[in-house]
């Protein structure tokens, strides 16, 4: 067979070109560390590795999503802690207030105080994060959700809007806590209905409940009561609705049963006397900023907290505040176990990418020795081609002749 000796040329460079891509490669993997560098490498397992990459990579954003979202609730937990506390302290004060000892100056320094707190649990509603965006307006984070209307009243202006993070694939976390559902939406501790109590009450009593419980005869409305002597040693109560004209029902008082009447039912506790009279009007929730708000205009109004009619407000008064604090410790409940839930996903997911991580090694990761062994044996083949080769071109028939 005859070899031309281009033909000759042709094969032995091929050889050695073959010998350097594969040395070049087995470099480059011990350069890399990677026994996978490319596609080409291992195809199959080059698929693997991306898979396990674009996990890791999710795992990764769901683990930021886990730090912002735990950022923001841990700072409206702590700040909801402080209101709970605040509360707690101003409710201490109503108290000594209720006391009949206290003199008309000692209640206004307890007024002064309460205003005081109040200011700082406005200041608690309105706090801000570290972007500067308000953290109990819902998804209004611009401007303050708390502020004074015109009748030194607190009105709410952020919205009921909660944020939502995603943590894991399918499942999502509040990161944030609504101000009407922290501090201004407590359930009316009475019932469905408020209670105001005339200035000219004599008798020790108090109305415990007002609810609607027949939602078939309910008419909506503002209701008024008042207690009148039976002749037999006993009281009439006759109840007034708003209608027009105005509707008014008598029936014999009785402190063991509820007062009836167009679907509502009165719970009136202790002693009235005749003449005294009350008035119901619909309030489903209350603002503790409004409760505490009353209860320092009755200890700013002189002796008033001191009258039958103040002492049974007082009395309404602390189970708002008793239904105000339960709310925001509702809210801080809810944030606890948002917090647990994210630190639960956060350890799933430092295990999930310690899974994934450790295939990934296994998959792309080079056996260094064994590399340094292949690398030498190319080498050592690649020099003794480039040897033969280089002899051989460099032989001539000359040479034999």
């Amino acid at each position: 067979m005859r070899i031309s000796t281009g033909q000759m040329f042709q094969q032995n460079t091929a050889s050695i070109l073959e010998k350097q891509s594969a040395t070049n490669t087995i470099m480059a993997q011990i350069s890399s560390g990677k026994r996978v560098n490319t596609a080409g490498d291992d195809p199959v397992a080059a698929i693997g590795i991306d898979n396990l990459k674009q996990k890791n990579a999710l795992v990764d954003q769901f683990v930021k999503n886990i730090d912002y979202a735990t950022s923001h609730i841990q700072q409206a937990e702590s700040q909801l802690g402080q209101a709970d506390t605040l509360a707690g302290s101003m409710k201490e004060l109503v108290l000594r207030g209720a006391n009949g000892s206290m003199t008309t100056a000692e209640r206004q320094v307890i007024a002064d105080d309460m205003r005081q707190s109040l200011e700082q649990l406005m200041s608690i509603a309105n706090t801000k994060d570290e972007s500067g965006n308000y953290i109990f307006a819902g998804n209004k984070t611009n401007s303050a959700p708390f502020a004074l209307d015109n009748n030194e009243q607190v009105v709410y202006s952020g919205d009921s809007g909660v944020r939502k993070s995603n943590i894991a694939a399918g499942v999502q976390v509040n990161t944030n806590v609504a101000g009407d559902a922290a501090f201004m939406n407590a359930a009316n501790a009475m019932g469905d209905y408020s209670v105001n109590y005339s200035s000219t009450q004599q008798g020790d009593f108090v109305v415990s409940s007002a609810k609607i419980t027949d939602s078939t005869t309910y008419t909506t409305g503002s209701y008024s009561f008042s207690f009148a002597d039976d002749g037999a040693g006993g009281l009439n109560i006759s109840v007034t609705d708003s209608a027009a004209p105005p509707v008014t029902t008598v029936t014999a008082f009785d402190a063991s049963v509820p007062v009836s009447v167009n679907g509502i039912k009165v719970k009136v506790d202790g002693e009235p006397q005749a003449g005294d009279s009350f008035s119901i009007n619909e309030v489903a929730e209350a603002s503790i900023f409004d409760t505490f708000s009353k209860a320092i205009a009755l200890f700013e109004a002189g002796d008033d907290a001191q009258t039958p009619a103040g002492q049974s407000e007082l009395a309404q008064l602390l189970n708002n505040i008793d239904s105000g604090v339960n709310q925001m410790s509702q809210q801080r409940s809810v944030t606890g176990n948002s917090l647990k839930a994210l630190q639960q996903y956060s350890d799933n997911h430092t295990d999930e990418k310690l899974i994934n991580t450790s295939a990934l090694s296994r998959l792309e990761d080079l056996d260094l020795a064994s590399a340094i062994t292949e690398f030498e044996k190319q080498q050592l083949a690649l020099n003794a081609v480039s040897s033969v080769f280089s002899k051989i071109s460099s032989t001539s028939l000359f040479d034999y002749i």
